[in-house]
């Protein structure tokens, strides 16, 4: 039952955004896509721990999925009219060898890409756009997602409630917009996708800092998109944003699963072919001549790319870049790395000073990252006791288990 339940879990976390984007293609519907991927996964664990694991498991809980669907639909008189539909999509493969029905059949990438650009229709307003399709493709929990936007659970249910029920209502139509519309959604589109790819590099919750499945997911989403927009500036700056930081996954935590800073990374186990496909797609970016925020994020992250190490780094020019960025989408999240990255070109009191004030506007008070950053910079100048305090205040606003450990580790070394 053990090796089943595993092998379960992992094609609902590695696969179920791909499954779910097809079933909802299919059925037309959020919630019977769900249920049918639920059912499948249900069936999963009752059947392979008697049967064996199948040789794709991905394509069995798909074809399991796609049954329940039709099975729904014929007990649902008021969805009969699907029925024909979903005969029509279901693969012949159903009928004769459910192992051969693999990713490559199933169109995943465009149904994913149709997914996202569903969730991010103007009807639907930008909170509970992210919520959605971070909850259907992301995989992540309404838990998950309340805690990463710091809103109570119950608020956030009724958000993905009244999404799904105004992609109903307003027959929302689940595709690809054409080319002259799709400036409209492109934003929110990319914001998600990056909002995902987040998500995987640190995780707000889980037993692990790094989901690499949804960092996955984001950069072949990415990729599609500049597919379909290859001349869209912001596209391929997200695009390189996402590889640059990616290149550096292996390093970031040790073999003992402990969290490694940028610092104290190996930069010899950076991906030097996702850096050298970054790096290039900055400059095709640039060379548009149509600046954005995420270009210029990819600059910063080009920098880091070419240092040779930590004490290497072109911290004044990652400076000017933030307040560059700062001036084109200011946040309070952008001001506190600027103050970061002044505090390694000035030195940590005048990155303290900036931190502080900041802190000031109470914008980011329920941030654990501010604490982190104001907690490192006061170690740094020896101001231990205010830094056991930064860092205490840290460790209590983080809920991932390896962000917890790596802080608990920074407090004893103070003491």
């Amino acid at each position: 039952m053990t090796d089943a339940k595993a092998a379960a879990e992992s094609v609902f976390r590695q696969q179920a955004g791909r499954i779910i984007a097809t079933l909802i293609r299919i059925s037309g519907s959020f919630d019977l896509a769900e249920e049918a991927l639920q059912d499948a996964l249900a069936s999963a664990l009752a059947r392979w721990p008697e049967t064996g694991i199948p040789d794709n498991p991905a394509a069995w809980i798909t074809t399991a999925a796609h049954r329940k669907l039709i099975d729904s639909v014929r007990r649902d008189k008021t969805r009969r009219e699907k029925q024909e539909p979903l005969r029509y999509e279901t693969p012949t493969s159903y009928q004769t060898d459910e192992a051969a029905l693999d990713a490559s059949s199933m169109n995943y990438p465009d149904d994913r890409l149709r997914l996202i650009f569903t969730c991010c229709h103007p009807a639907i307003n930008t909170e509970a756009q992210v919520a959605l399709t971070l909850r259907t493709l992301g995989g992540l929990t309404t838990t998950e997602i309340a805690r990463a936007f710091l809103v109570p659970e119950p608020t956030l249910a009724q958000r993905l409630v009244r999404a799904k029920n105004k992609i109903l209502q307003a027959r929302i139509p689940y595709e690809v917009p054409p080319l002259h519309a799709i400036q409209e959604r492109l934003k929110s589109v990319q914001a998600v996708i990056y909002l995902i790819f987040n998500e995987g590099y640190a995780a707000t919750a889980g037993d692990t800092l790094i989901r690499k499945e949804l960092c996955a997911d984001a950069i072949r989403l990415t990729r599609t998109l500049c597919d379909l927009l290859p001349r869209d500036a912001e596209c391929l700056g997200l695009l390189a944003l996402m590889l640059l930081h990616d290149s550096r996954r292996g390093a970031r935590v040790s073999p003992e699963g402990e969290l490694v800073t940028l610092e104290e990374q190996d930069r010899s186990l950076w991906d030097r072919t996702e850096i050298e496909q970054g790096l290039t797609l900055v400059d095709t970016a640039l060379r548009l001549q149509d600046l954005g925020p995420y270009q210029v994020q990819a600059a910063i992250a080009a920098l880091h790319a070419h240092a040779a190490s930590f004490d290497q780094t072109e911290w004044a020019e990652i400076a000017a870049l933030y307040q560059q960025l700062a001036n084109i989408s200011p946040s309070a999240v952008i001001a506190l790395n600027h103050a970061a990255a002044i505090a390694m070109a000035e030195g940590p009191e005048r990155g303290l000073v900036l931190i502080d004030q900041l802190g000031a506007t109470n914008q980011l008070t329920e941030y654990h990252l501010f604490h982190a950053a104001r907690a490192d910079l006061l170690r740094r100048l020896n101001r231990n006791p205010e830094a056991a305090e930064a860092y205490t205040r840290a460790l209590g606003l983080t809920r991932n288990p390896v962000e917890q450990n790596f802080l608990k580790r920074r407090l004893s070394q103070l003491s």
